[in-house]
């Protein structure tokens, strides 16, 4: 079943919106989805400023009675169960906005740091992605720190991101031909730096414009040896795919993925220090890196985190004394 809705100015001719938001939904309660939109309809948008896609990914039941409150306020269409990247991509296909925001249906927006958002996409046309930042607790802000606009890729070369595909809206027309890769957890990680490279004009605040909530069944909280496997095989494949298109890009945004690439190689010895906790599975980690040329970490001053990390993982005692010690230190966001 599908509800789509066209709202249409005084000639009758239909306005673009500016703000598409979809949301992706699976077998949550629905009273989380609601609260979700409800969060959306707060906003300052008027009707024909934003068009809500709620794409549900073959749930088990239907939200279908609970939303019918919404009557034209919402679209919402229902799909065989193919996964997250799947359910976007098929929210991007429908949007028709201007901006694309992504909303997972059991978080929500916060209207005062949004409204934020908002205002700077509304001054500011020639933004292509603006990037905000989440919680996941009560917060008021009544204050706000914005960056000057630059390339994406220079922001990217400038700064730690979170590749959180929720935490950005960005122009539908910057996305071109990208879309996220079906089947594979951590697709954040490669359709972001892509998105970035793409985008001519990128600004950050430090809003936190997002309230994500953390559940138990989150696919970051499987630790079943099945699961650990998927990540790491997904994680492997998307810094295989981010390796080879840092040789076909142009020298600046291939400088910036390199930092991405050799950003994300230093979370994945990471996780297979603390998860697999294995010197076995640290030195085959270390091995096939090295194979595909992205071992030993490339020697640049992107942060004093990296720059430890890849002295110590740069000699056989150093990833010893990791092995022995990190699995057992509470790890910072």
């Amino acid at each position: 079943m599908q509800i789509i809705s066209y709202l249409c100015n005084m000639n009758g001719t239909k306005q673009q919106p500016l703000v598409t938001f979809i949301l992706t939904y699976y077998n949550l309660p629905v009273q989380m989805l609601c609260e979700c939109i409800d969060s959306i309809l707060a906003l300052s948008l008027r009707p024909f400023e934003r068009e809500i896609i709620i794409v549900d990914d073959g749930s088990r039941v239907s939200p279908m009675n609970g939303l019918m409150q919404y009557g034209d306020e919402i679209i919402y269409v229902r799909q065989k169960n193919s996964g997250l990247s799947v359910a976007r991509n098929k929210g991007i296909e429908m949007a028709q906005g201007i901006f694309l925001q992504f909303v997972d249906a059991d978080d929500h927006l916060l209207p005062q740091a949004y409204e934020h958002c908002l205002e700077m996409i509304r001054q500011h046309s020639d933004i292509d992605m603006l990037m905000f930042d989440f919680t996941n607790t009560s917060t008021t802000q009544t204050s706000f720190h914005d960056t000057p606009v630059m390339t994406g890729s220079e922001y990217m070369l400038k700064n730690n991101i979170h590749a959180s595909g929720c935490g950005y809206l960005f122009k539908r027309k910057t996305l071109s031909e990208l879309r996220f890769t079906p089947g594979i957890w951590h697709e954040d990680e490669e359709f972001t730096p892509q998105l970035l490279i793409r985008a001519e004009h990128v600004c950050a605040t430090d809003a936190k414009a997002y309230y994500y909530y953390k559940h138990k069944g989150s696919i970051t909280t499987h630790d079943d040896e099945e699961s650990k496997a998927k990540r790491f095989d997904d994680i492997r494949g998307v810094l295989d795919r981010l390796h080879y298109l840092c040789d076909r890009v142009p020298q600046i945004d291939r400088v910036a993925l390199q930092r991405r690439v050799a950003q994300l190689t230093m979370d994945y010895i990471y996780q297979v220090i603390v998860q697999q906790r294995s010197q076995k599975a640290l030195n085959a980690c270390i091995d096939e890196l090295s194979s595909k040329g992205l071992f030993p970490l490339p020697d640049r001053d992107y942060s004093q985190k990296y720059k430890w990390f890849r002295k110590m993982t740069n000699t056989r005692l150093g990833r010893a004394i990791l092995l022995n010690t990190l699995p057992y230190l509470k790890r910072e966001r």
